[in-house]
Formats: C-alpha cells, sequence, structure tokens
C-alpha cells in the first residue's frame, strides 16, 4: 500500500537538504519525492538561507529580492509503509513542521 508523506520546510534550502538525504542515504528515487509551495506564488521560504542571503566579499551587491511567499513543501510518496519513520526522522533532522502521514 502507497503512503504519502508531507512536511513544510522554513527555507529552500532545508527542503533540498532533506531530498538529499532521501535520495542518497535512503535509496528514494527522485521521482517518488515532489517539491512545491505552500500556496500558488513562487517561494523560496519564510526565511532566506543559502544563495538568497549576503555573500562575503567579493560578490556582487546584495539583492533583496528572494521570493519569500510561504513555506516549501516535499512530499515523499513511499510503498513500503516501515519506511515512513525513516522519512520523518529525514524530515525532523532538517527542521521540518506540520509532518503529515
Amino acid at each position: 500500500m502507497s503512503t504519502t508523506l508531507k512536511a513544510k520546510f522554513d527555507t529552500r534550502r532545508e527542503a533540498e537538504m532533506t531530498v538529499e538525504r532521501l535520495v542518497q542515504e535512503q535509496g528514494i528515487e527522485r521521482t517518488d519525492i515532489f517539491i512545491t509551495t505552500d500556496g500558488a506564488d513562487n517561494s523560496v521560504g519564510d526565511e532566506k538561507a543559502g544563495s538568497d542571503t549576503e555573500g562575503k566579499d567579493p560578490t556582487p551587491e546584495s539583492r533583496d529580492d528572494a521570493a519569500l511567499e510561504g513555506k516549501i513543501v516535499v512530499s515523499v510518496d513511499i510503498a513500503d509503509d516501515a519506511r515512513a519513520a525513516e522519512v520523518k526522522a529525514a524530515f525532523k533532522e532538517f527542521d521540518a513542521s506540520d509532518i503529515q502521514g
């Protein structure tokens, strides 16, 4: 029986790190992982992180146009319910909120 697990992340970086953990260490296929926004607008999350933050010298002038329009949602389809705990652990490792499934 297939199960879908979902979680929300404050930053795009946290969502991306979670996906890499699931793919590289848990062997989940990328085609079973979906990333979207928590709403209709384009968003990089609620907080700046990674390339959305100011860099060290020498860099171009800092930008202030990150699309902070809502959380990032990661959902994972798994066929084996026993793997749910592993997926939820990865969500928690990268500070997910509102974990469902």
